[in-house]
């Protein structure tokens, strides 16, 4: 074992690049919608279930803060995951793989999820 080796343990003082947040929050949001899916999945059932359970989850939709608050998190996640995994299908591709590539890449993903982000806040509420 080379004891030469320089150790840096505290997390604080490293700097990730712009490509390796994104592709950190694209595994971040993938965990999310995965979450996620268990309270869309009981709102779909309890909407189909019957009129009353429609009804009930349609009101929750349009009046409960929280519910909204759950639907714009889930709707958010996605957009990103979304742009996120068509960056890297573009890197699997073969296509900016450079390093100005992969920053280029990286500042769309964040620009295009934030628009995604806000049209869905503004769809939500």
């Amino acid at each position: 074992m080379n004891s030469k080796r320089p150790v840096n343990l505290d997390l604080s003082t490293i700097h990730f690049p712009l490509p390796a947040l994104t592709s950190i929050a694209h595994r971040i949001t993938g965990v999310i919608l995965f979450v996620g899916l268990i309270f869309a999945f009981w709102a779909l059932s309890k909407s189909l279930s019957s009129p009353a359970g429609f009804d009930a989850v349609s009101s929750a939709l349009a009046d409960n803060f929280l519910a909204k608050l759950i639907a714009w998190g889930l709707l958010s996640a996605l957009a990103f995951h979304f742009v996120a995994g068509i960056k890297h299908l573009l890197m699997d591709a073969d296509i900016g793989v450079t390093l100005e590539g992969g920053v280029k890449k990286a500042q769309i993903t964040v620009v295009v999820s934030a628009v995604l982000i806000i049209l869905a806040g503004v769809w939500v509420w």
